[in-house]
């Protein structure tokens, strides 16, 4: 079994249109759907995915859930709704009676804003997970959400926005994910390997993303590491066959278990996903 815990769709031909990707984006600007991923996907071992957001209109969170209601392929997804809107509470309760509404995901957030604080105490009391789409310099507030709420599933997106040189990662970088790690609620998602490359094409050598992928195994273990491949984004740089490939080559020396925790278990944990086939 394996479930990818991040991929994307949408579709630009809707008569809304969508607010993401730009139209300038000749790459991904496209109708981007399950059964594009699934040619991509299924011959690679994928059994199953958890949808992320893409939109940030409330109305796409529907259209998604829509899509996973005919196609159990579509385990779930993490939508988008925002603190700071006056309608937040509301909205979140409307989608959290979905069996298949697994949290939100956040760009940007306050540890201090009433707004965000309470806003993840909803979560919390719904049992459900908050993404985190952060960069570095957001990494360490990450330890103050989640000792406020040690109950709330928190899943840093894309190794925190590491940039990856083949050598030795950012210090700040590790000494913050050495603080998030620390805490039993953090997962963090094994996503955005060849988006975050500095060299152009990326790198096929395992080697390359080691001293990152190392860095995460020291302080996240087999326990909070979730396998994700960004796709269709990833798919600009490469194939999701190579993509799943550097993430399984890093951490195959770990041992069946931690890979099968990787590749599935652990996303269970972070979402608690039911099986629908």
């Amino acid at each position: 079994m394996i479930i990818d815990t991040h991929t994307h769709f949408y579709d630009p031909t809707r008569p809304s249109g969508v607010p993401w990707p730009n139209p300038d984006d000749k790459f991904l600007y496209r109708p981007i759907m399950p059964d594009n991923f699934k040619k991509e996907s299924l011959s690679e071992g994928v059994t199953g995915t958890i949808v992320v957001e893409a939109s940030k209109w409330i109305q796409d969170n529907q259209w998604i859930l829509d899509l996973a209601e005919n196609d159990p392929f579509l385990l779930g997804l993490v939508g988008h709704l925002e603190p700071t809107d006056p309608k937040f509470e509301l909205e979140l309760e409307k989608f959290a009676e979905h069996d298949l509404f697994y949290g939100i995901r956040l760009g940007k957030f306050s540890t201090e804003a009433p707004t965000y604080l309470q806003a993840l105490e909803q979560l919390v009391a719904k049992d459900l997970s908050l993404d985190l789409l952060i960069g570095m310099d957001c990494l360490q507030n990450v330890a103050s959400y989640a000792t406020k709420f040690p109950d709330l599933r928190i899943i840093i997106n894309h190794l925190g926005h590491v940039p990856i040189t083949g050598g030795e990662p950012n210090e700040e970088w590790i000494t913050s994910i050495k603080l998030v790690a620390k805490h039993p609620n953090v997962f963090c998602k094994i996503s955005g390997m060849v988006e975050l490359s500095e060299v152009h094409p990326p790198p096929d050598d395992p080697n390359f993303y080691k001293p990152v992928l190392d860095v995460l195994w020291e302080t996240f273990g087999e326990e909070r590491l979730l396998y994700a491949s960004n796709w269709p984004v990833s798919w600009r740089f490469a194939s999701y066959k190579e993509v799943q490939s550097l993430a399984l080559a890093c951490f195959r020396s770990k041992g069946s278990k931690a890979v099968e925790k990787i590749m599935w278990g652990n996303s269970r944990e972070a979402y608690k996903w039911i099986a629908r086939v």
